[in-house]
């Protein structure tokens, strides 16, 4: 199975100090591990409302896109960088936070709905389209019942991760990385057999 020709890394995430390693910021937090390991920096291109890196070279390029247009108008970033760079949208991952995903879970899909993401509502509103891969990272619901869920929310995707989570936020970053080279290599199906297998207790054991 051919792998993805994946040109284009997006983050979801709020610029400013407000948000840093906050949950809904998780998106901005994968992209900023890859560049880490890579060596690189970001800089910011106004025209493409965001802040930009990239790692490897010729047709290993992947530049890493952070939209700064707060998470609900991230499609407006994302649709720049897709024409900037005369890419498809099937070239991109975008990768989100999920709120329904239990902390320490993945999901890779190849398209779908926004299922309640601001930030993939307003990206998928600018590109006309759903078709474009995405990769949910899980931080966990603030409540089972659905009325003190709806009460929490805000706080819990706005409040940072607390101590006894960062470890497994950790682990969770590296997989996250591997994972995109594993989309890169074999394609969204089998790097999603992976991924979405991925726990937290399995990579501890």
């Amino acid at each position: 199975m051919p792998g993805v020709d994946l040109r284009l890394l997006v983050g979801l995430g709020n610029p400013g100090s407000k948000y840093v390693d906050t949950r809904h910021n998780v998106g901005f937090m994968a992209l900023e591990h890859l560049a880490r390991q890579e060596g690189v920096g970001f800089r910011q291109q106004a025209k493409l409302h965001g802040l930009l890196a990239e790692v490897g070279h010729g047709d290993r390029r992947l530049r890493l896109l952070m939209p700064q247009t707060f998470m609900n108008d991230s499609g407006r970033s994302i649709r720049a960088a897709l024409d900037w760079f005369d890419l498809k949208p099937s070239q991109m991952l975008v990768v989100v936070d999920d709120m329904d995903l239990p902390f320490g879970r993945l999901r890779l899909r190849a398209s779908g709905s926004a299922g309640g993401h601001n930030g993939l509502r307003s990206t998928i509103q600018h590109l006309g389209a759903q078709e474009f891969p995405r990769l949910r990272i899980g931080i966990g619901a603030p409540a089972e019942h659905p009325v003190e869920r709806r009460a929490r929310t805000v706080s819990h995707v706005l409040g940072r991760f607390s101590a006894d989570e960062q470890p497994g936020l950790a682990a969770v970053l590296d997989e996250v990385v591997a994972g995109i080279d594993l989309i890169r290599r074999l394609g969204i199906e089998r790097a999603g057999n992976r991924l979405n297998s991925f726990s937290l207790q399995a990579a501890a054991a």
